[in-house]
């Protein structure tokens, strides 16, 4: 059976050379840790992103083969659709659905683009992410955890829909396994759990902790990585509990945004705090998020204290993950320890909109 799936998914080469121009510069989307992605046309008209893995890529044969019959099982609104792979000339591609609108990232952090983005896009987005995030971890046939979900791993199709990418790095669960320990840990500080990145313990829920990060970004316009100022310690998550306490969560909420429900935005905002608490035991599954935010009636648990943060702009080369639980990816890109910052390990660095 996985033959014949594999079989029914297989592009040549040339098809792909021709859709994409030869690889050409003009049609290049981004650049990530694993290769290049570009747009391409088939010949029917489709639009197309090829997804070429460098040469030198860490993720080995097996590691694709597995990514790509693992991506061909799955099938949802709010996920980036496999479309089929390459495995030729010492080739290794995978070919996606085209999604027309950049990254999540280029609407939330930039800040004319985030004017436009309402409180009613913002929610849409939301539980949209939640119900990818539900199928990866419960509802498909495997229980898939993304492990690097983040702004710029949410892509958006011309009607603002999220669709998740990028869970090529995903570990492949059988249903009765709850997590998994790791000596590779691969994922965007300021979004990786810390039970991650100090044991390399992942499970669901330290997806469902980036997912509470995603939320309080996108309620807030604010990249965790980079909140505050230099004199001003505090994280964006501890800032978020301290005004949740306070009874003074709003705070929190993007001031380039006019209107919209002030229950929702207190909804996700309690939603997110519950995701990034410490204790991974406290933390709601997935299915519990998509009640919570569909629901109007369910009382939700008071959060705890979130997982520590220490803001650092640069991290040593020789600190272990015991030193640094996390910090910004964007200015040093240091590893630490065998923890690689991700820029980019498993995901893509856009160039323009997809």
């Amino acid at each position: 059976v996985e033959e014949t799936i594999a079989k029914s998914l297989q592009f040549d080469f040339e098809t792909i050379r021709v859709a994409t121009d030869n690889f050409s510069d003009a049609n290049k989307l981004g650049q990530g840790g694993f290769g290049a992605v570009y747009k391409g046309m088939l010949s029917n008209g489709e639009t197309i992103a090829v997804k070429r893995l460098s040469k030198n890529s860490k993720q080995g044969e097996i590691e694709f083969k597995n990514e790509v019959l693992l991506l061909a099982r799955l099938q949802h609104r709010n996920l980036v659709r496999l479309l089929g792979f390459c495995l030729e000339r010492k080739e290794r591609i995978l070919v996606y659905e085209f999604v027309p609108n950049a990254s999540l990232d280029h609407f939330i952090f930039d800040p004319i683009n985030r004017e436009h983005m309402t409180w009613e896009k913002r929610y849409k987005i939301i539980e949209g992410i939640a119900r990818g995030l539900l199928y990866l971890h419960e509802d498909s046939r495997l229980r898939i955890i993304h492990r690097d979900l983040k702004a710029s791993n949410i892509l958006l199709d011309s009607e603002m829909n999220p669709k998740i990418s990028d869970f090529g790095m995903a570990r492949l669960f059988e249903m009765d396994q709850t997590h998994s320990d790791t000596n590779r840990v691969v994922g965007t500080f300021g979004y990786m759990a810390p039970e991650y990145v100090m044991h390399g313990r992942f499970s669901v829920k330290s997806d469902i902790f980036s997912f509470g990060v995603l939320v309080l970004e996108i309620v807030s316009g604010q990249k965790r990585s980079s909140f505050g100022t230099e004199e001003e310690t505090e994280d964006l998550l501890t800032y978020a509990w301290r005004n949740w306490n306070e009874g003074a969560a709003l705070n929190l909420m993007d001031p380039t945004m006019r209107g919209g429900s002030t229950s929702e935005m207190m909804k996700c905002i309690h939603i997110g705090l519950l995701c990034v608490q410490e204790n991974v035991s406290n933390r709601p599954g997935m299915a519990s998020v998509v009640n919570m935010l569909n629901g109007d009636t369910v009382t939700l648990p008071a959060p705890s204290k979130p997982a520590f943060f220490m803001k650092c702009s640069v991290i040593p080369e020789t600190s272990s993950p015991l030193d640094v639980i996390t910090g910004s990816t964007e200015s040093g890109g240091h590893g630490i320890g065998n923890v690689p910052l991700s820029k980019n390990e498993a995901s893509i660095t856009e160039l323009s909109p997809r």
